[in-house]
């Protein structure tokens, strides 16, 4: 055999040596890499990134296997036994220790075991035949231990993942556990008197307009001197939803076994008070299991949305049930990629929410006295946000942002009022709208190739609306992370990276501060926002265009943190897929 022929390095074996060429294996390697690291920094969240990041493992795994096959020299059984290495594992591990998360193993394990295999013929190029055989199979078997000694646990918003070993309990197992430890709620039935939301309440997601506004409460923020002070925490079950507290209540949803859960837990002690169980699990490889959206009171009673598409209706204050919708029988509607996520908005007497179904039926409005549908427009099919309220022109409407853009609905029939098209053709989006006085709306996404957020003006004209782009800016784009409006300023997100914007001229004033993926609340009263960061932490910041200036900042939780926090009645609620907690705020 000629050194052109040999294999590695283009130089000749020694004797007795397994001349294998292996500079293919180490190209493939090599571009599967890149092709799964590159277009996540230059693109990230667009369909490049997404297709490379799922497609490049796959397509790795077996363009190693045609070189092996092909073009790397072997004969004999090892030509077909490295192969059956690679793949008889990968069903065995996928179909026994990580069944409902079988992606990862295509995503996260073929291609280590794939580089494990050619670095160990790359790094053994002068060992004796015998030698590189059988390390080569100790390499690749050694990797699919590894793997199933572990668990996925899930990624975070970048996409990166977490893992953790087999023989440790899952978040949610270790709830079930403390459950049942806890003090059970007493037999019979909650007080039956009506929850009604009075001043200081925040009756659902963003609060009472929905757009993360705290009024009336100013706090001491002289943290480092006087950090708030915990009130209670304890475990919850999976889920991304936030809370609604009202009347000393505070209500939220999780994933509790194979039903989705509306838990009631008293706002001063966390004690939980009630739960109302519907048949239903949502999960997914990148977030999990459990509901995504916040309930919402309503007259006395509460709504809430799980992941699979049940919309139910319940006494707020006994958790007894009056009806239950599903989006997918009786609207038509199809199940998101990430589960429904929208939080239900009750108005005019119906309950909207998004519904994702074909043919003009996007939007979904349930009558709120009784569940039957009322009506469904529009042109979503592919969005998490949730329906918006907003008053334009002095007309009352409510806003649906998704794939599509957005439209604006009259809430009572659905008829639609106008439209503004900015599609992001087989993505989503996820962030919600931002209404500005009468007549100009922001919203903004951080996914697919329409990346940016984008200021409309719409004014009332005659019988019909005018419809304009005001502006369109690549400074704020916002994944799943709400923004708020503070003077003539959005503070948001772009990405990971906490920004300030002038919605005037969609300039950048500044861009800060990373708290991953979080959310953000406005202390209006006094200026001053919190920011939950995706690492637990929550940070006082300054609502100043001119600096960016933290005020304080605490651990408040532990793990992966994407739900939005809430003020109510001076405290702070906080939670996330593992965990909930209550702290008093210093409250002036």
């Amino acid at each position: 055999m000629s050194a052109q022929d040999a294999g590695f390095l283009e130089a000749a074996p020694p004797p007795d040596r397994w001349p294998v060429r292996v500079w293919p294996g180490l190209l493939i390697v090599a571009l599967v890499a890149a092709a799964m690291i590159v277009p996540g920094l230059l693109w990230p969240r667009t369909p490049a990134h997404f297709v490379s990041l799922f497609a490049a493992p796959l397509v790795g795994a077996v363009a190693a296997v045609g070189w092996w096959t092909f073009a790397a020299r072997v004969r004999g059984p090892f030509r077909w036994l490295v192969p059956a290495l690679l793949f008889v594992p990968a069903v065995v591990v996928g179909a026994v220790w990580y069944r409902g998360a079988e992606m990862a193993v295509a995503v996260y394990a073929l291609p280590a075991v794939v580089t494990a295999w050619v670095l160990w013929l790359a790094v053994s190029w002068g060992a004796p035949g015998g030698v590189r055989r059988g390390g080569l199979i100790v390499a690749m078997l050694a990797v699919w231990a590894a793997v199933a000694m572990l668990r996925f646990d899930g990624a975070d918003a970048d996409l990166v993942p977490a893992f953790r070993w087999f023989w440790h309990p899952t978040e949610e197992e270790r709830f079930a556990a403390e459950r049942g430890e806890r003090a059970k709620p007493a037999p019979g039935a909650p007080e039956a008197q009506s929850v009604v939301v009075g001043p200081g309440d925040w009756p659902g997601f963003r609060g009472p307009a929905r757009d993360g506004r705290v009024v009336g409460v100013t706090i001491d923020t002289d943290w480092a001197a006087r950090p708030p002070e915990l009130v209670w925490k304890h475990r919850v079950g999976p889920g991304w939803g936030s809370f609604a507290v009202v009347g000393g209540r505070a209500f939220t949803q999780e994933q509790r076994g194979t039903d989705e859960a509306v838990v009631c837990y008293a706002a001063d002690t966390g004690a939980e008070l009630w739960e109302h169980r519907t048949p239903g699990r949502f999960t997914e490889v990148i977030a999990g299991a459990g509901p995504r959206a916040t309930p919402t009171v309503h007259d006395g009673r509460l709504y809430a949305q799980g992941a699979t598409g049940k919309l139910v209706c319940l006494d707020a204050a006994t958790g007894t049930p009056h009806w239950t919708a599903d989006l997918t029988a009786d609207a038509s509607g199809v199940v998101p990629q990430w589960g429904y996520a929208g939080s239900p908005l009750v108005t005019d007497g119906v309950v909207i929410v998004y519904a994702g179904g074909p043919t003009g039926k996007g939007t979904a409005a349930f009558k709120a006295d009784t569940g039957a549908l009322a009506w469904a427009a529009g042109n979503a099919k592919h969005g998490y946000s949730s329906a918006h309220p907003a008053t334009l022109g002095g007309v009352p409407q409510v806003l649906m942002t998704s794939d599509y853009g957005v439209e604006a609905f009259r809430p009572a029939d659905g008829k639609l009022l106008w439209e503004h098209a900015w599609t992001i053709k087989g993505m989503n989006r996820v962030t919600q709208p931002a209404v500005l006085g009468d007549s100009d709306v922001v919203f903004g996404t951080g996914v697919g190739a329409e990346q940016g957020t984008r200021r409309l003006r719409v004014t009332k004209a005659g019988d019909g609306w005018d419809v304009g782009v005001r502006w369109t800016s690549k400074v704020a784009k916002p994944y799943f992370n709400d923004g708020v409006v503070a003077g003539k300023h959005l503070y948001g997100f772009d990405d990971s990276r906490f920004c300030c914007l002038d919605l005037e001229t969609g300039a950048e004033a500044w861009k800060e501060g990373n708290y991953g993926h979080g959310q953000v609340l406005l202390l209006a009263d006094q200026g001053v926002l919190l920011v939950q960061a995706a690492d637990g932490k929550v940070v006082l910041v300054e609502a100043n265009p001119a600096e960016h200036n933290e005020l304080g900042k605490f651990a408040a939780l532990a793990g992966k943190t994407w739900n939005h926090p809430v003020v109510a009645g001076g405290r702070l609620y906080v939670r996330n897929g593992q965990e909930a907690a209550c702290y008093r705020l210093g409250v002036k």
